[in-house]
């Protein structure tokens, strides 16, 4: 248990607070006292949180305040952070709005690493993804234009790690065309808010959007074709993730509705691994996917692969991406495990966050992840970061020059609004004046069709 306390004010700060003290204790329940503790035994750790000089102004005040907890944690534990003092989810936005005032890419590493102590390699990477998301940007409309993201919630069932609005579809089969009713008619309620706006990319994501059979992906693509302007999409992506939920027939009409880009995902080439987490498929049914969607003509093929999945070395990762090097992705998304509370592992830890990674086994993952990559002629185009990732590590896609995820761009750097449809997703309204505000859709299958009108009034008060 870690706990901290404020020896004077700054609780405005305190998601600031839990990051670091997270990032530097991982793994760790926090609990905020209202003073110090009479017993010292009560916590492993106690902090109190120093006031903030309030004589500057108000981003200076932050950021120098962040610096001086993080110089204490740091030398009370004896480790660095490889994002220094960074604790948000989208660590390249602050490069992009440097980049895009003017300011010259040693300009901004030099300031970076001052303000917010990120070692060299993360620094290299951050502002390498930066540039690279400004070349993907300038394809699209920008916020003149908007993207669709439709949900489709079932899966062939639920892996350990996972806390998406999922639902296994052995349980669920007789819901999915009702489902898929309610979907369709959000969809067409929701097309007159964007009126001529050009539509620039299509993702349908999940859950397991193939767990659905081929006349159901049918009729789902059919609809959109209907409902949306899709000749001059710069990109349509189906998640194929499970690869035991494809199959020729479902690839064939993905084809015939001219999906350009799939992702059919290993997370791992450790069979013992897959077997280990609830993975359904087999490395060689991932081969044999793999294979069916190269020979069916599909040129744009996403791999997902998970860093610190339960028993995995950085032996194990190599081992994975020499495997899949032969192969060619053109699109290749390293994910840090990230354990989730409504994850089936961290239940299983009785509510407790399974213990991390030690800081060298992660490194040594994620360098051999990034050194993988690059041996296939993959750079890297996109990066965010999450709570209670292994390793204080971070999610990063590679992909090969022109093959980019385009909407993984735009929903990381908030540059377009999203319309979102179908249980458990989030549409994202961006403003002409930079002003970003959100509307939500219920997670429960049954509340979804019940209160879609609920749901399409606040999607109208974004739009309208």
């Amino acid at each position: 248990m870690v706990g901290f306390w404020f020896s004077g004010d700054g609780e405005e700060f305190e998601y600031d607070v839990r990051g670091l003290l997270g990032a530097f204790f991982p793994g760790e329940p926090l609990q905020k006292l209202t003073g110090a503790p009479e017993t010292p035994g009560d916590f492993d750790f106690r902090y109190a949180v120093p006031a903030p000089d309030r004589t500057r102004p108000y981003e200076d005040i932050k950021n120098a305040w962040k610096r001086r907890i993080y110089d204490e944690l740091s030398a009370a534990t004896g480790r660095q952070l490889p994002w220094g003092t960074l604790t948000g989810i989208r660590p390249t936005k602050l490069i992009m709005q440097k980049l895009e005032a003017g300011e010259r890419p040693v300009q901004v590493a030099e300031e970076m690493r001052r303000s917010y102590y990120l070692d060299g390699e993360k620094l290299s990477l951050a502002i390498a993804t930066a540039q690279k998301e400004r070349a993907v940007l300038a394809r699209t409309h920008g916020a003149e234009g908007f993207s669709l993201y439709a949900g489709i919630p079932f899966c062939p069932s639920r892996c350990a790690y996972c806390s998406f609005t999922a639902y296994p579809l052995a349980a669920f089969r007789d819901q999915v065309d009702s489902y898929l009713d309610t979907l369709i008619y959000e969809m067409e309620q929701s097309r007159p808010l964007f009126g001529g706006r050009p539509l620039d990319t299509v993702y349908i994501g999940g859950g397991t959007p193939t767990s659905l059979s081929a006349a159901q992906l049918d009729r789902l693509l059919t609809a959109i074709g209907r409902i949306f302007p899709t000749d001059g999409l710069l990109e349509f992506t189906v998640e194929a993730g499970r690869p035991d939920s494809v199959t020729a027939d479902k690839l064939a009409v993905l084809k015939d509705h001219a999906v350009s880009r799939i992702s059919i995902n290993p997370q791992t080439m450790q069979q013992k691994t897959l077997d280990r987490i609830g993975r359904l498929h087999t490395v060689e049914d991932f081969m044999k996917a793999y294979d069916l969607a190269r020979s069916m003509g599909f040129d744009n093929i996403n791999m997902d692969l998970i860093l610190g999945l339960p028993g995995e070395t950085a032996a194990d990762v190599e081992d994975t991406l020499r495997r899949l090097k032969p192969l060619e992705p053109d699109d290749l998304t390293i994910h840090a495990l990230a354990i989730k509370r409504a994850s089936r592992l961290r239940m299983e830890a009785n509510g407790t966050v399974v213990a991390g990674l030690g800081q060298k086994e992660s490194d040594a993952m994620m360098r051999a992840a990034s050194e993988g990559a690059a041996a296939m002629g993959l750079f890297p185009y996109y990066l965010y970061r999450q709570k209670n990732m292994a390793g204080n590590l971070e999610n990063v896609g590679y992909a090969a020059p022109g093959k980019e995820g385009v909407y993984n761009v735009l929903i990381m750097e908030e540059k377009q609004s999203i319309l979102a449809v179908g249980a458990g997703n989030i549409s994202k309204a961006v403003y002409p004046d930079g002003r970003i505000e959100r509307a939500d859709n219920v997670k429960e299958l049954g509340d979804y069709k019940n209160r879609i009108e609920e749901m399409l009034e606040r999607k109208r008060r974004l739009w309208l």
